[in-house]
């Protein structure tokens, strides 16, 4: 705002008072309208934007001071600046007007000096304020950017325990239920296309499978290549966890079948559940990651990678906590890297 270009509100019920102080205005360079008593200033504020309000004190009606309060009342107009001007010249008056929020007080018959530094005053004032307020909303605004962006890398309550302070965030979790995914034979049926188009591919699969996460509300870990993670029971602990992992995972075919159908593709994905204890934590200090450890996660890994293409395979704990609600079809024994045998079962769909 260029002061001299500033636009000012003259409220006064007297035409004499209002034409003197009007012209005296105009010809300092600003732009000036008038408003003849308190009802129709109030009008003129709410549909217009001004710099500043000369105000006087006695009108009929609605005098000044309702006016004043009126305007600090509201949060778009309380920190508009407003220059009470009255004959008045009590002490008590004066006290009144400032208490109240005016910006300064004017007494008539005026002065043109004070009139003008006092009006140059508080539009230098309101110059500084406002541009304390955009500075402000443009950090509250990079806040939130940061905020989201923290909450894309991070779920909820963990960004939450950073932001507070905590610097090392490790928790053991005794029972939780790990999922892996993984596209069949993806590499070979992206040999033919674009890096573009082979991301663009990944990121419609996995843009559904995040929707899925959010649905039953479990925690996306991390893709890695073709690879999704997931786990249900952290960073809240909930008690049906391996029934939200399996219901997400039998929606997962589904969701395929229609990507599938709508881009006449033949994707495949094989997946692999268990249930068992975990470490989370965040590791990385400019480069957040939260991930998890233990042997639940390397047998939920190998549920994936020694599995079926276009099957759900889980393991015996996994099958002990679902087995009310799905129907299973035992595989039997299968040899696990690392594990050696282990009975595994086929999660097939719903029971109900």
């Amino acid at each position: 705002m260029v002061v001299k270009d500033a636009r000012l509100l003259v409220v006064d019920d007297k035409e004499s008072n209002r034409d003197l102080l009007s012209r005296r205005l105009e010809k300092q360079g600003f732009r000036v309208e008038v408003a003849t008593h308190g009802v129709q200033a109030l009008e003129m504020i709410r549909h217009n934007s001004y710099d500043l309000v000369l105000l006087d004190i006695i009108m009929p009606e609605m005098d000044g001071y309702e006016v004043l309060a009126t305007l600090k009342s509201e949060e778009d107009f309380r920190h508009l600046p407003v220059i009470m001007i009255s004959a008045l010249d009590e002490i008590d008056s004066v006290v009144r007007c400032i208490e109240m929020g005016a910006e300064d007080y004017l007494q008539k018959p005026f002065n043109q000096v004070i009139l003008q530094a006092k009006i140059f005053a508080s539009l230098e004032r309101k110059r500084l304020r406002d541009r304390e307020h955009a500075f402000l909303q443009k950090l509250q605004e990079e806040q939130e950017k940061s905020e989201k962006l923290l909450l894309n890398i991070l779920p909820k309550p963990i960004a939450d325990r950073l932001k507070s302070g905590e610097h090392t965030i490790a928790d053991s979790f005794p029972e939780v239920t790990v999922m892996f995914s993984d596209l069949v034979k993806f590499t070979e049926l992206s040999a033919g296309i674009s890096p573009t188009q082979l991301v663009e591919k990944l990121n419609e699969i996995f843009l559904a499978f995040d929707l899925l996460a959010d649905k039953h509300g479990l925690e996306k870990i991390k893709t890695i290549g073709d690879s999704y993670m997931l786990v249900g029971g952290l960073p809240t602990p909930r008690a049906d966890h391996a029934q939200a992992v399996a219901a997400m995972a039998l929606d997962m075919f589904t969701a395929i079948e229609e990507l599938n159908h709508k881009n006449r593709s033949n994707f495949k994905i094989r997946v692999g559940i268990h249930t068992g204890p975990v470490v989370a934590g965040v590791i990385g200090k400019n480069k957040f990651n939260y991930d998890l450890w233990g042997d639940a996660v390397n047998i939920a890994s190998r549920m994936e990678s020694h599995g079926i293409p276009g099957q759900i395979q889980i393991s015996e704990s996994t099958y002990q906590r679902v087995k009310n609600h799905f129907i299973l079809e035992k595989r039997g024994i299968i040899e696990v890297k690392g594990k050696g045998e282990m009975v595994t079962y086929l999660l097939l769909g719903h029971k109900n």
